[in-house]
């Protein structure tokens, strides 16, 4: 694979935390020709895909296509592996993140709630990653099975789930009590 260079992990790294893994706008400083060639070599290797532009939400532009058309540019999973962002938990954030609420079982944001801070990029190989993927599984995963495979204690798992992975992340998980199981935790 090759070698990225500084500019390339900057507009990954940043594109990791936007909504839509967004790679738009680009960094400060980089315009013209040096823009131009760094995302084109970035979309050679399969780091960013050209995708059109949703100008109701004001997604920023890369390139006008014409008749009041554009394109914009977002990371793929290669990208954000490439920088070290297991692609199963990227999938699952950005999942996450274009998920509409239920309308009967969320309340309308306030004007407080829509300053929600950016979502956290995960680094592959953590325990955070770990717990995504035991919670991804169709089985989900009890507090049990979650302590035997991070070794940590019942009230630290308890506590990423609902601080780490529902709270920062946003993910929706859910919680079902099974017999012979207990309590089984599930990303939605």
């Amino acid at each position: 694979m090759p070698k990225l260079t500084d500019t390339q992990i900057l507009i990954l790294s940043r594109a990791a935390n936007r909504p839509g893994n967004l790679a738009m706008p680009l960094p400060e400083g980089l315009h013209g020709a040096a823009a131009s060639k760094a995302v084109t070599r970035m979309i050679t290797n399969g780091w960013l895909e050209e995708v059109d532009a949703d100008l109701c939400r004001g997604e920023p532009l890369w390139r006008e296509t014409g008749d009041g058309h554009g394109t914009t540019l977002i990371a793929t999973e290669a990208g954000l592996e490439a920088i070290g962002i297991e692609p199963v938990a990227a999938s699952a954030v950005a999942s996450a993140r274009t998920a509409k609420p239920e309308p009967d079982t969320e309340p309308a944001p306030t004007t407080r709630e829509t300053n929600t801070p950016k979502p956290i990029p995960i680094r592959a190989g953590t325990k955070q990653a770990q717990i995504i993927v035991l919670l991804q599984r169709p089985g989900g995963a009890t507090i049990a099975e979650i302590v035997a495979a991070t070794g940590w204690l019942a009230h630290s798992a308890r506590g990423l789930i609902s601080g780490g992975l529902k709270k920062k992340l946003g993910l929706r998980i859910t919680s079902v009590k099974e017999q012979g199981r207990g309590s089984v935790y599930r990303i939605r």
